[in-house]
C-alpha cells in the first residue's frame, strides 16, 4: 500500500499523475494510508475522507495520521463504532451489553480505544463537512468520556488531601482535578455540554459520565458491591496468581468491607467516594479491576442472581445509553430476562 501510494503521488512527464483504486476489508490495509485517500462506502455511497469533506481539521488530519494504527482503523469496517478513553471501558463494556441482550459482535460494534486523548478527532472521521451535499454516514458512533468533576467531600476520600488539609484555590493553586464547587449555577451543565459538542452531529453522540468516572458511576448507580469486590480482587491479583490466597476468601473480606461502610449510614455519592478510593487511593488497576468486574457479573447473570432487567437497572444511564446508540434500544422490565436479538444491519468497506 505504501508502493501504490507512492506511485499515486509521483508526477509523470507530462504532468498527470496516475490514479489507482483499491477496495479492502483490512484493517492493516487501511492503516497504512493517509486518511485523505481513504473513501467510506457505506449505503451504496461513496464517503471521501479528504480534506473538506469531513468535519476534522489539519491539526487533527496530522494527529491521526500518527495515531490510527491497525487497532483502531477497524472504525472503517463496523456497522457502528464505539468510542473509549481506556482499557476499563474497553473490556467492561462488551461483557455489559452482551449480557444486556446487545452483543456487540452481532451488532457489528467496532471498540476503538483511544487511551484518553483523541476521542473528539476520531469520532470527527464520520462527520460530514456538507451534510446537506454529500449526505450523512449512516454508522451511529457513540463516544464515552468521564465528567472528571468529584463530589466535594472526595478529595479527602480518595487521598488527594490530608484529612485537615483545605481544598486549594484554583487559581493560585495548580491542582487539576476538580469538585463541584468550582463550578458555580449552571457552569457544570456548561461543561457537560461542552464535552459533549466536542463530538457529537449527525450519527455522532456523546455520552458524558453521569457523575465522574467509570467506576464511580458504577458504584453510585446500583453496583457498588460488585465494584468493590472487583476492586478487591485486582488489589490481590498477584496473590492470586500465586496461589498465596484465593477468591472466596477476598470476596468474603470485602463484603464485610461493604457491609461496613453501608452500616456507617452513608450518603451515596459518599459511599461511591470509598468505593473508588480503592482505585484512586490504594491502587487498585481499573483494567485488572474491569475484567474481575465482569467475571462477576457473568457468573451473578448465570447463577440467576442477577438478570438482564436489574443490571440495566442498576447501570448509569449514559452506559446504556451509549450502548443501545450502537445497537437498538433497551426495552426490559425488572423482571424480564434477556432481550432478544433483530437481524444486524449491514457492514461497511473502505475504497482508497
Amino acid at each position: 500500500m505504501s508502493f501504490l501510494q507512492e506511485q499515486a503521488e509521483k508526477e509523470r512527464a507530462d504532468g498527470q499523475r496516475i490514479q489507482i483504486i483499491v477496495t479492502t476489508h483490512s484493517p492493516n490495509l487501511a492503516s497504512d494510508l493517509h486518511l485523505k485517500n481513504l473513501a467510506l462506502i457505506e449505503g451504496g455511497r461513496a464517503f471521501p475522507l479528504s480534506e473538506g469533506k469531513t468535519q476534522l481539521s489539519a491539526s487533527d488530519y496530522r494527529f491521526l495520521e500518527r495515531f490510527l494504527d491497525v487497532t483502531k482503523a477497524n472504525l472503517f469496517f463496523a456497522r457502528a463504532v464505539l468510542i473509549v478513553e481506556g482499557d476499563a471501558e474497553n473490556i467492561l463494556l462488551p461483557v455489559i451489553a452482551r449480557l444486556l441482550g446487545r452483543d456487540f459482535h452481532y451488532h457489528g460494534v467496532s471498540i476503538v480505544n483511544v487511551g484518553g486523548v483523541g476521542l473528539g478527532r476520531f469520532a470527527r472521521v464520520f462527520m460530514r463537512k456538507d451534510e446537506a451535499r454529500d449526505g450523512v454516514i449512516n454508522i451511529p458512533v457513540a463516544c464515552i468520556t468521564d465528567m472528571d468533576v468529584m463530589p466535594n467531600n472526595a478529595p479527602w476520600i480518595v487521598g488527594k488531601l490530608e484529612a485537615d488539609q483545605p481544598i486549594p484555590a484554583r487559581p493560585p493553586s495548580r491542582r487539576r482535578w476538580r469538585v463541584n464547587s468550582d463550578f458555580a449555577g449552571d457552569e457544570l451543565e456548561k461543561r457537560r455540554a461542552a464535552l459533549r459538542a466536542k463530538a457529537s452531529g449527525q450519527k455522532v453522540e456523546t455520552f458524558v459520565a453521569d457523575e465522574w468516572t467509570l467506576e464511580y458511576d458504577l458504584a453510585f448507580h446500583g453496583l457498588g458491591k460488585n465494584v468493590y469486590r472487583a476492586a478487591s480482587l485486582a488489589l490481590s491479583d498477584d496473590k492470586l496468581n500465586a496461589g498465596i490466597t484465593n477468591q472466596d476468601d477476598i470476596l468474603t473480606a470485602a463484603d464485610n468491607a461493604y457491609q461496613a461502610l453501608i452500616d456507617d449510614a452513608y450518603d451515596q455519592s459518599t459511599l461511591a467516594s470509598h468505593v473508588y478510593a480503592l482505585f484512586e487511593a490504594d491502587g487498585a488497576s481499573k483494567a485488572i479491576g474491569a475484567q474481575y468486574l465482569a467475571g462477576l457479573l457473568e457468573r451473578d447473570i448465570a447463577n440467576g442472581v442477577l438478570d438482564a432487567g436489574r443490571l440495566r437497572a442498576a447501570l448509569p444511564p449514559y452506559i446504556v445509553a451509549a450502548i443501545e446508540h450502537v445497537t437498538e434500544p433497551i426495552f426490559l422490565a425488572p423482571e424480564e430476562g434477556v432481550a432478544g436479538e433483530s437481524s444486524p444491519p449491514a457492514t461497511s468497506d473502505a475504497a482508497v
